[in-house]
């Protein structure tokens, strides 16, 4: 065990320490072919940049608030330079475009009709926010999460959960155990519900082999509800011993779903997501070498056609979803841009900045000799908290096929034991929700909470939170299911 964590220990300080780490000769030479170059140097941007994440908002909120767009630009500038100077103005164009072309672009894009059409969806009722409701609620969303996806889910689930506790003065601690079931755990169980499933699905996983990790997910879900149960019943004791109390004027239970033909369009993104890890495997799709066929961009860059497909459906769902549905419904909401841009704002800044990272890992990947499924599990996870899961997740996948470990899942990247890449996914999924850069939802989720009035964690208060409460779990499911 002490190799591992060690191993995990010296990629991290690659990350974070420019002067501990040269760059892989083979990654250089892919970005440049010139000689190799400290990788590390070029992180310096991406930890500046969740720095500020991390700390501008409980130094000045307003002034995060006012000035987000131009502290993202700046750390990304800062990458862009340096690394134009040292591998040329082509090739850092080629990276960026490739970074935002082939990833960002449809992440936010699937973000953006996810959040326009929940937000055409209203629960008005008495069910007030007590602890039995919550629980209820949260396990409603975690089963969703691995249908409609995780992001779907929680765009679904947040505002009726925020309404029904909107009387409660202690609810933060609500929002954090909905971005750790519903935004991250719940997604395991099919390709839908998260991207670095869905890349093992595109790459030969089959599509219902995931539903292996469902005694995972169970037990991880009865763990927190259980934990969840007592921390809520606390708070909301508190809360009626201070004579608050939910407004609910009619006797027994009144519950009103508006707008629910939105999901017709719910359906029709879920239905984007899985055409765009099917049809890229279709021969119509593919040139002659078996590349997927594209719009081209700038040299290697080009924009997939599936891709392309996939941002048409979607739009085309946002678009429909607003024109049928009453703006009364919006109101009730409290629906405004604010989330989305935020979000949209500070992950184009993470996409691009943490290039060097993703480079790092991809050069190493291979030479950690981290072969047990804990070691996955451990490895994979802690990287996807504060990197994209979805690259984390393939690069221990291909890591995993190159090893010839012997029988297990057939992948279009080798044989792939059925342990090993169970741990890799749940490593991937879970830990997600251990940062809230871990994982999209769980900004989207923190920028609703904040806009209805709800004080969220910052980020090392939420990170505290993970510490104390998912860390021990993902202790136990080492013990129980990994080792």
């Amino acid at each position: 065990m002490k190799k591992w964590m060690m191993l995990f220990g010296g990629l991290m300080m690659a990350m974070i320490s420019p002067d501990t780490v040269m760059a892989a000769e083979a990654a250089t030479e892919a970005a440049s072919g010139t000689a190799a170059v400290g990788l590390g140097w070029f992180c310096i941007p991406f930890a500046g940049l969740l720095l500020c994440v991390a700390l501008f908002p409980l130094i000045n909120p307003e002034l995060w608030e006012k000035y987000q767009p131009a502290v993202v630009a700046l750390w990304s500038v800062l990458f862009i330079i340096p690394f134009a100077m040292f591998f040329g103005a082509g090739e850092a164009a080629e990276t960026v475009l490739e970074c935002l072309v082939n990833d960002y672009l449809a992440f936010i894009v699937l973000l953006f009709g996810l959040f326009c059409v929940a937000g055409n969806i209203t629960l008005e009722g008495d069910l007030a926010g007590s602890p039995r409701i919550n629980i209820l609620l949260l396990t409603i969303g975690t089963l969703l999460s691995s249908w409609i996806g995780t992001t779907g889910a929680s765009m679904l689930m947040v505002r009726p959960v925020i309404k029904m506790n909107s009387w409660r003065k202690r609810k933060a601690h609500i929002m954090v155990f909905f971005i750790f079931l519903i935004s991250n755990i719940g997604g395991c169980l099919t390709p839908i519900g998260d991207p670095p499933l869905l890349m093992g699905f595109s790459r030969g996983v089959p599509f219902f082999w995931s539903l292996i990790q469902l005694p995972v997910m169970l037990f991880n879900m009865v763990v927190l509800l259980f934990l969840f149960y007592w921390i809520d019943r606390k708070n909301y004791r508190k809360d009626i011993a201070e004579g608050r109390k939910p407004d609910i004027s009619k006797p027994g239970t009144e519950i009103k779903l508006e707008g629910l033909h939105n999901l017709i369009f719910v359906a029709m993104i879920v239905a984007a997501v899985i055409l765009s890890g099917t049809l890229p495997s279709l021969p119509m799709f593919q040139d002659a070498t078996g590349a997927v066929l594209g719009l081209p961009i700038y040299k290697e860059v080009h924009l997939p056609y599936p891709t392309i497909i996939e941002i048409v459906i979607i739009l085309t769902a946002a678009f429909l979803s607003f024109k049928t549905t009453n703006a009364e419904i919006r109101r009730k909401n409290h629906f405004t841009w604010g989330a989305i841009r935020e979000v949209a704002i500070l992950f184009v800044g993470i996409f691009i900045t943490m290039q060097p990272a993703l480079m790092l890992l991809k050069s190493m990947g291979g030479s950690l000799h981290i072969t047990e499924p804990y070691q996955m599990f451990w490895v994979t996870g802690g990287l996807s908290s504060f990197l994209d899961n979805t690259p984390t997740y393939l690069v221990f996948l291909t890591t995993a096929g190159a090893m010839e470990l012997g029988s297990g899942i057939v992948t279009a990247l080798g044989t792939v034991p059925v342990k090993l890449l169970m741990a890799i996914s749940s490593g991937a999924v879970f830990m997600g929700a251990n940062t809230y850069i871990g994982n999209a939802p769980n900004m989207m989720v923190k920028a609703i909470s904040d806009e209805n009035g709800i004080r969220m964690p910052s980020f090392f208060g939420y990170l505290a939170w993970s510490l104390r409460i998912l860390i021990p779990v993902f202790l136990l499911d080492t013990v129980l299911f990994f080792l």
